[in-house]
């Protein structure tokens, strides 16, 4: 019989507070999406990500003294919930406890988690008390169900408020918007965009908002004092989700920045996510106008499926607008439109495609070329989007916003141009590529073999992929890492955090 229910049922929940804001953590990052979620899983392995390693490890460790009768059932349980409790304590004193962005979401999914854990540990603190350890092991399932549980009602309230998205859109008809979706580019060519049309009156989306929630929250905020020109990045992880962004929105003017295989798992096959982002230029007026980097196949091959003009940018001849004589140069790249020569203090010679839709969409809206070369100039990059700077003597290119294959390789293409006596990659590897994430591995491993002298990993199984190419061994991240000499270079490419990078620094 338990002489102190209350006591138990209380460490239950303080034991459990770490391990769930470490999984909503994780699944905030991942949009909470049930299908992002999953993938993940799959990815990372389902044992690792729900279970963790320490807490299983701590609660063979204190079965020990019940096995050998030193402890009662009682004073068991007691001493394994508090053993999880002191590891959470220790994760937020040396500031290594992960924890969400505290949302309305957020809040109520963990409030509701934790209420169902204190409702499960009463229900068995009598009755099976052996299973009380376990329930903090299990905060990822209480926290699905939570999810699940308050699901119709997040469906009500994101259904109200896209309607209203669409209300105010369509109120407001002289509005000039502009869409922008791709597998890569959408955010830099946003914000060259923003940039150069800035004097005319643009607004785009904040960063990291493309999602048909954002969007319809951003566009019922803004539009309550419209701007002349709305500038709308598309993100999508299913099909349909690009055409409901374009319902919400109604650009005018869409632009296909690039296709490849990011997200690949999610949408199934490369042709669904090729047509996903075709969604895009389904849904313009035939008075509209589609624009497209034809320097990617897949980009090309979406063309028939615009009905209004479709204007085709590239570097390989044959476009409607075509850079020349294209250099990365120590304070960016340079290249040359016509008579027009374009100079900007952004770095990768694969953004001059991005450079060429902005110039594209500006010209359409009235800008002369020259007017917009002087105005792209100034221009400054968006933070963690292969951003070059010096940090402690090292050159640093901060590629972490968010990482693909194609944009992987062109932090490999770029390090390979740089003078730099030693290079060292740090990456935590690509997601959500679904069959092909093994072979892009190794591939990206076969182009790093001759340019870096050290590769950091900070996930173990894209790591063991990596190495087939690159053909030796990689680090894995860790305290005992070491760190950089002055004068090295750092490409940073994958999502990681500013300490992660400060941690390699001299």
């Amino acid at each position: 019989m338990i002489t102190n229910p209350i006591l138990l049922i209380g460490l239950v929940v303080a034991s459990s507070l770490s391990p769930l804001l470490t999984f909503a953590h994780l699944w905030q990052i991942k949009e909470w999406r049930i299908d992002r979620l999953r993938e993940h899983m799959r990815s990372e392995g389902l044992m690792r990500q729900f279970f963790g390693i320490t807490r299983p490890l701590l609660l063979l460790f204190t079965t020990i003294p019940l096995v050998l009768s030193f402890l009662s059932q009682e004073q068991w349980i007691a001493a394994s919930l508090i053993a999880f409790t002191a590891l959470g304590l220790l994760q937020t004193v040396v500031r290594r406890q992960p924890k969400p962005i505290w949302t309305q979401k957020a809040i109520s999914l963990c409030v509701l988690t934790l209420l169902l854990t204190t409702g499960t540990a009463w229900a068995f603190v009598d009755r099976e008390p052996l299973v009380l350890p376990l329930l903090p092991l299990f905060i990822p399932f209480f926290l699905i169900i939570a999810w699940q549980l308050l699901a119709p009602l997040d469906y009500f309230l994101k259904k109200r408020i896209l309607e209203r998205a669409k209300s105010l859109r369509a109120a407001h008809d002289d509005l000039t918007v502009i869409g922008i979706t791709g597998s890569v580019g959408k955010t830099t060519t946003k914000e060259l965009l923003a940039h150069t049309l800035k004097k005319e009156g643009a607004v785009a989306t904040p960063a990291h908002v493309n999602s048909e929630m954002g969007v319809a929250q951003w566009l019922t905020k803004t539009l309550q004092s419209p701007p002349k020109i709305l500038i709308v990045e598309m993100g999508a992880y299913a099909p349909g989700e690009i055409r409901l962004l374009a319902e919400i929105a109604r650009p005018q003017i869409g632009i296909i920045t690039f296709i490849g295989s990011q997200h690949i798992a999610l949408f199934g096959s490369q042709e669904a996510l090729q047509n996903a982002k075709a969604e895009l230029f389904e849904a313009l007026p035939a008075s509209g106008l589609a624009l497209l980097n034809v320097d990617c196949d897949l980009c090309a091959a979406v063309k028939s499926k615009a009905a209004s003009p479709v204007l085709t940018v590239g570097t390989g001849g044959h476009n409607d607008i075509e850079a020349y004589d294209i250099e990365e140069t120590p304070s960016g790249i340079r290249f040359r439109v016509g008579d027009t020569t374009f100079a900007l203090p952004l770095h990768g010679t694969h953004n001059v495609t991005n450079v060429l839709l902005a110039i594209a969409a500006a010209e359409h809206l009235g800008l002369a070329r020259k007017e917009i070369a002087t105005r792209l100039s100034s221009f400054a990059p968006p933070a963690h989007t292969f951003h070059v700077d010096t940090r402690s003597g090292v050159t640093v290119l901060d590629d972490t916003h968010n990482a693909s294959a194609a944009s992987f390789r062109a932090a490999i293409a770029w390090a390979k141009s740089q003078p730099a006596d030693k290079k060292v990659l740090l990456t935590p590897g690509l997601i959500e590529l679904g069959e092909v994430q093994d072979r892009t591995h190794t591939e990206l491993g076969g182009l790093a073999r001759d340019v870096f002298d050290r590769v950091i990993f900070l996930h173990p199984r894209s790591a063991a992929m990596f190495e087939r190419g690159y053909g030796r061994s990689v680090e894995r991240f860790s305290e005992s890492t070491q760190a950089l000499e002055a004068g090295s270079l750092l490409a940073a490419v994958g999502r990681m955090s500013h300490a992660t990078i400060t941690r390699l620094l001299p």
